[in-house]
């Protein structure tokens, strides 16, 4: 029998992807959504779908989030602030938003007792050098002074709200880490590294890389990470645990940008800007960052089947025809 999942953030980027793939096995789906960082355009081939049903408000209206959780089987809540841009711009948006949000989402599950599952990020490791990071291994957060630190923090705290709703109150939660999802329908305006850099080089404008580049980053394709997230849905013994949604594959970020211009056929060049002058005086960032994904794996069978040059050429051909549009 089909179930009802509620997305909360469903316009968003993975939102989208994963309506649909919930749809094409069957599914009914609500989202909710006040486009703050997701579009209408996302999920407008959708709207017609006798399954799919939409809502613009924000979850802060619990009247309208409670209606939504009581007709639903299975909540994923993947609203929240995003990007590093934003989070070092408006960090008191940033906060709000992630833990005033979750904690109306888990409390309106709780009272109907649905399942949920909650996004995290793989910010939370913040600075630590336990290489891959593990789900049962020790974070490491900057100072509170520096805003670059609010969303890891935001994020960690939503993690310990859901564990302790779950183990309090009995909530079947979920937490999932994602690390640098990436895809078509990405939107680049806060930061997010692969469309900026696959727009810039069609363009044939600069490459901006922050810091020296050397930093590492591992890219995980939208389609894997809903599979797994799908995976995790489908198994109980998720519940009260925290997995990495990832793909261990890694790649420095100056690297990163001489493949987008190798890929594109692109005669852009790379400039280097130095994080203060990006971001904030003493911004830090992490030097790599790769998931262990054997939890994952050992539960669900979970393995990535994009590589990063299948997710590039997928971006490519995505924006190269919003262009063309």
């Amino acid at each position: 029998m089909a179930q009802t999942v509620l997305i909360t953030g469903g316009a968003g980027f993975i939102g989208s992807h994963l309506a649909e793939a919930l749809l094409e096995r069957g599914e009914r789906v609500a989202i909710i959504d006040d486009l703050s960082t997701g579009a209408i355009a996302n999920v407008r081939h959708l709207r017609e779908h006798p399954r799919f049903s939409y809502v613009l408000d924000t979850i802060a209206n619990e009247k309208v989030l409670a209606e939504l959780v009581d007709g639903s089987d299975t909540v994923v809540h993947l609203a929240a602030a995003v990007g590093v841009e934003l989070i070092v711009r408006s960090p008191v948006h940033t906060i709000e938003t992630n833990v005033q949000g979750t904690e109306v989402v888990l409390k309106w599950a709780a009272k109907k007792g649905k399942r949920v599952l909650v996004a995290s990020t793989s910010e939370v490791y913040g600075k630590s050098t336990a290489i891959p990071f593990r789900e049962d291994a020790d974070l490491v957060l900057g100072p509170s002074y520096m805003g670059r630190w609010s969303y890891a923090c935001s994020k960690l705290l939503d993690e310990f709200l859901t564990l302790a709703y779950h183990r309090e109150k009995g909530l079947p939660a979920t937490v999932l880490r994602f690390f640098n999802t990436v895809g078509p329908r990405q939107t680049g305006r806060y930061g997010m590294v692969v469309p900026r850099f696959v727009r810039a080089a069609l363009r044939g404008a600069p490459l901006t890389v922050y810091g020296n580049g050397q930093q590492s980053r591992c890219f995980t394709y939208v389609g894997d990470a809903v599979r797994a997230v799908l995976a995790l849905l489908d198994h109980d013994a998720s519940i009260g645990q925290i997995y990495n949604i990832g793909n261990p594959e890694e790649v420095t970020i100056a690297e990163l940008a001489q493949r987008v211009i190798r890929l594109t056929g692109s005669d852009s060049e790379i400039i280097y800007v130095p994080y203060e002058q990006a971001y904030e005086k003493g911004f830090e960032d992490m030097l790599r960052r790769v998931p262990s994904i054997e939890k994952l794996s050992a539960l669900t069978g979970y393995r990535p089947t994009f590589m990063l040059d299948n997710i590039l050429h997928a971006v490519i051909a995505y924006e190269q025809n919003e262009m063309d549009e």
